[in-house]
């Protein structure tokens, strides 16, 4: 038999009781992850009177969606009025309400059938993504690659958003995380940074949500910037 490595086991222990894993089998969707949406949803809806960020009519794009959880939640709040297109580099099994694009977002050849997804205007309500690079084990890698990443979502969204519109991007914590959410608050009207219940304690992501997106907007003198950890705008 071959012996498996200590991670491994405590990864396969902690799946095995994990509630969240337990509940994803339980509402038919394919990763546990999609509770971390529905708990951010969640909390803006608690803000704002009961209205979350994702609602029905929305035009949602959602940037590494494979396996699929996050679109099956954002499918269902937008509804049929609605339009999600979801886009991943690895293949990925139909979701009813959302169109599954095979593709890099980096990649221009992927913009025209993304903008057509969107509709007549080409521009979304909402952006989402919950990617991360592939870590490689060292740090300082890991936490470049993460930046890296997080800088093109940032770029793709402010490309492709509707004034007003709003986004839902994973960061990590690193020398470039502060920057980041600096560089948000001077397009978004509202910006929180939020470690939803559903984010594993050990993970390092954190989730950047912005609302009331203003394309033309001008930087902050970095005077203005915040220190300390960032929460609301």
């Amino acid at each position: 038999m071959t012996n498996r490595r200590p991670s491994s086991a405590r990864w396969l222990e902690e799946h095995r009781n994990d509630p969240y894993v337990a509940a994803a089998r339980r509402d038919g969707y394919r990763s546990r992850a999609a509770y971390k949406l529905i708990e951010i949803d969640a909390a803006m809806a608690a803000r704002n009177g009961g209205r979350g960020l994702l609602h029905r009519g929305n035009v949602v794009v959602e940037l590494g969606a494979a396996p699929g959880g996050w679109t099956q939640v954002a499918a269902v709040r937008v509804g049929a009025a609605g339009r999600v297109v979801a886009l991943d580099l690895l293949p990925m099994d139909p979701v009813p309400g959302a169109l599954i694009l095979l593709g890099d977002f980096l990649d221009d050849a992927i913009l025209e059938p993304l903008r057509a997804g969107l509709g007549p205007s080409g521009q979304a309500d909402v952006v989402l993504s919950d990617m991360a690079p592939n870590m490689t084990g060292f740090k300082v890698a890991d936490q470049g690659r993460g930046a890296l990443l997080a800088e093109a979502a940032f770029d793709f969204a402010f490309s492709v958003l509707r004034p007003g519109g709003g986004v839902v991007l994973k960061l990590f914590q690193g020398p470039d995380f502060h920057g980041q959410v600096r560089r948000a608050r001077t397009h978004f009207d509202f910006v929180k940074v939020e470690k939803p219940p559903a984010s594993r304690d050990r993970s390092a992501e954190l989730y950047l949500i912005g609302t009331g997106f203003r394309p033309d907007s001008v930087s902050f003198p970095e005077e203005f910037s915040d220190r300390g950890m960032p929460c609301e705008s």
